[in-house]
């Protein structure tokens, strides 16, 4: 019985430790899509106004909750990305007047496990100036 016991506690905790490691791959896999998502917008943001893009590039941060200039500032609770737990946030660590503008993009979320994150970084020229 003590055997058995034994057995069935193990598999339980290996079941559970399988689920909760397949919850973080869809939730990174999920974070990652996001922040790829937010920089493929940027992009359409730079081609489509790039003075309006080098503008926005003049507030540090923004939170992404939805693919618009709408709420500049860190995320806070109610920014979520919508249906999700997810956070998205953008910053633009250059001083405004570059060539190149950086963009760092982070993908955030909270579990059981703690907090999470996903970041993806790239750089902004004028390719017309090329």
């Amino acid at each position: 019985m003590a055997i058995s016991a034994v057995i069935v506690v193990a598999l339980v905790s290996l079941a559970s430790t399988s689920i909760r490691n397949a919850t973080f791959a869809k939730n990174k896999t999920l974070a990652s899509r996001y922040a790829e998502g937010a920089i493929e917008w940027l992009r359409g943001e730079r081609d489509g106004d790039i003075d309006a893009f080098k503008e926005n590039s003049l507030n540090a941060v923004w939170c992404l909750e939805s693919l618009g200039w709408v709420s500049s500032g860190s995320c806070s609770s109610g920014d979520e990305i919508a249906g999700t737990n997810f956070f998205r946030e953008l910053s633009f660590p250059n001083d405004g007047v570059a060539e190149v503008i950086e963009a760092s993009i982070r993908v955030y979320w909270t579990d059981s496990q703690g907090e999470h994150e996903v970041r993806s970084a790239t750089n902004f020229a004028d390719w017309r100036e090329r």
